[in-house]
């Protein structure tokens, strides 16, 4: 049988093609953007971050420029202004405090720049920054889950107390991640306990150590960001006591300890994603006029010893 193709037909298919040709050369054109990390470059959760925002400036023709802010808020402040000063498409940025960022960014959205902010957000959302997207887990989501599954797991009670270490407990990350907790305890009628533990791993370990040794009386640990969850089966270990652990993020020592049954489980919020979609979507803002969305990288987040192994070959690069 012999198919025809009819004049109307050919002519749309050239239109199309000559559309597609039009969407291509508007894909050339270069995009800047960019991406404020808040801590400074020692940290190896956000090496995924970094990858992930690389990998989506070379699909989508951005140029990018990676700054951190070493935990200083008016470096943060001047990095932001920096960006709007040289007139980028685009801004990523960790909003780590629900305050301290306000102005600088409203004052980048109000000069027409797309703002997206990864990994931390306003404790309000939306309702509490100018920014145009978040992409990251719903953190307060996050703790309060780990809460409940560890309860459950482990017979927490009533009248119990856990410890909750936090690194910058003031970071909007830490009060989140830690309200989750303490909510899903609190409805338990257990009590907890935090402490400032910092963000040197080996300060962290013996500040952990020593408030488990203080009070005999802990039932169990949660770690509330990369480095306590890191410490903590060495903490443990340290004040030579027995209780269950469960934390956040990825790293060896991390799954090292999920795998060898020293920590429960921990909460992967999928750091590449929290890279690679911000850069996209200011790509897409800047091209098309697409408008950024927020995006929870948290989906399936809980990783215990029957999960953790199949992440284990993308530590550091896509997870």
């Amino acid at each position: 049988m012999h198919r025809y193709i009819s004049k109307a037909a050919l002519l749309a298919s050239c239109a199309l093609f000559v559309s597609a040709g039009a969407v291509m050369a508007q894909d050339q054109e270069k995009v800047s953007a960019t991406m404020i990390i808040y801590l400074d470059p020692s940290v190896q959760f956000f090496n995924p971050v970094v990858k992930g925002a690389q990998d989506a400036a070379a699909a989508f023709n951005v140029d990018l420029d990676v700054q951190y802010a070493n935990n200083d808020p008016v470096r943060q402040n001047d990095l932001i202004e920096s960006a709007v000063a040289t007139g980028v498409d685009g801004i990523a940025v960790s909003i780590s405090s629900s305050d301290a960022f306000d102005d600088s960014i409203c004052a980048a959205v109000e000069a027409g720049i797309t703002v997206v902010g990864f990994n931390n957000d306003d404790l309000e959302g939306a309702e509490g920054n100018c920014r145009h997207s978040y992409v990251g887990m719903d953190e307060f989501a996050s703790g309060y889950e780990l809460g409940q599954r560890m309860i459950e797991q482990f017979g927490l009670k009533e009248g119990d107390t856990v410890f909750n270490p936090r690194e910058i407990p003031e970071a909007s990350f830490a009060v989140a991640r830690g309200g989750g907790i303490e909510k899903a305890m609190s409805e338990a009628g257990i009590k907890v306990e935090t402490v400032r533990a910092g963000l040197d791993p080996a300060e962290a370990q013996n500040i952990m150590a020593q408030a488990l040794i203080a009070n005999p009386d802990i039932k169990a640990v949660f770690g509330t960001g990369s480095v306590t969850s890191t410490v903590g089966a060495g903490a443990i270990a340290d004040a030579g006591v027995d209780v269950p652990f469960g934390g956040f993020d990825l790293a060896v020592e991390i799954v090292d300890a999920v795998e060898t049954g020293k920590m429960f489980a921990t909460m992967d919020q999928q750091p590449y994603l929290q890279g690679y979609y911000p850069i996209a979507q200011i790509a897409m803002a800047a091209r098309y006029g697409l408008t950024p969305t927020d995006v929870d990288t948290g989906q399936g987040a809980f990783l215990d010893q029957a999960r953790i192994s199949a992440v284990k070959p993308f530590i550091g690069t896509y997870r």
